[in-house]
């Protein structure tokens, strides 16, 4: 699209903007000089600095910050108005242009499986019954697909994966834009989900796709069943969740991590490498790795058990 026409379909006046092609939305760290961003979390501002985005939907504070190379667009609420973008940019939810699926020979397809178009199966994929495959889709060699297992447009999975029973991967995530006095703006992902060779994902598990860009699950990662992975999450490889977990929007998870049942993790927060999180640890800030964490808020596993005991003792009058 051209900038003055996102500009129109806002009601921002254009004529102080010079007017370029925008290709899609993008974070502000991967952007490039066709790609529209928006800073709404401080967290940022160091990317802000340095993004190669060609617009970006800014407050007037944060306006000083914005490079030389990037059209500023000020306005007092750059979230509202990316939610509302994100609506321009959506994709059909059902390809009626794309090409039939390729289906390796040595790929076995269970009765009552629906695969849209521009999907690729390749040799030795098993899709038990009762399955739906949307457009784009790719699934490697050897990967077995449990029945009743939704894996919608865009997504992505390697080789020798296992989805079990009723896994949903690729659907829309949880994402709304707080409009005051009016309704919530429902922000469109148009991102994909990427998952990496021998990632096992348990029974009725949820991984929702990007806003922009990716969700990712890298290889020999274990997801258990009833776990929830929310837009955008880098989750990296050999981690271990089990069930009832889940990880909220934009967090980032190391390697060689283990997570105790009903563990969750707040968004944007970042976990290091082969710590362990205990069950129904409650994760609300950047964790170091080499550590062991409980409770909630999250702290040490010591610190936890002395308070714990500390607690206990109160209770009985000690």
């Amino acid at each position: 699209m051209r900038l003055y026409d996102i500009l129109d379909y806002l009601q921002i006046d254009s004529n102080e903007y010079k007017d370029i092609d925008i290709d899609k939305i993008n974070t502000l760290s991967d952007a490039n000089n066709k790609e529209i961003s928006f800073l709404s979390n401080k967290k940022y501002l160091n990317d802000l600095q340095t993004t190669k985005a060609g617009a970006i939907f800014v407050s007037k504070e944060h306006i000083d910050r914005v490079p030389l190379s990037s059209i500023a667009i000020v306005c007092d609420n750059p979230y509202i108005n990316i939610a509302l973008v994100s609506k321009l940019f959506a994709k059909p939810i059902i390809d009626t242009q794309a090409q039939k699926a390729i289906i390796s020979k040595s790929a076995v397809i269970q009765i009552n499986v629906y695969i849209g178009g521009d999907t690729i199966i390749e040799d030795d994929v098993t899709i038990m019954a009762g399955s739906y495959v949307g457009d784009r889709v790719v699934i490697g060699k050897g990967s077995i697909i449990y029945p009743n297992v939704s894996i919608l447009n865009d997504t992505k999975i390697g080789q020798n994966c296992i989805i079990n029973a009723g896994a949903v991967i690729g659907s829309d995530g949880f994402g709304f834009a707080p409009n005051h006095d009016d309704k919530p703006i429902k922000i469109y992902h148009i991102g994909d989900v990427i998952i990496e060779d021998d990632v096992e994902i348990g029974s009725n598990s949820t991984i929702d796709k990007a806003v922009y860009g990716h969700t990712i699950i890298q290889s020999g990662t274990k997801l258990d069943n009833l776990i929830q992975i929310g837009h955008n999450v880098h989750i990296g490889k050999n981690n271990f969740m089990a069930a009832q977990s889940g990880v909220a929007g934009s967090s980032k998870i190391g390697n060689n991590n283990m997570f105790g049942a009903q563990s969750g993790v707040s968004g944007h927060l970042e976990i290091g490498d082969n710590s362990t999180i205990y069950a129904r640890g409650g994760v609300t800030k950047n964790l170091k790795s080499n550590q062991q964490y409980a409770g909630f808020p999250i702290v040490g596993h010591k610190e936890w058990i002395k308070k714990e005991v500390a607690i206990s003792r109160l209770s009985k009058g000690k």
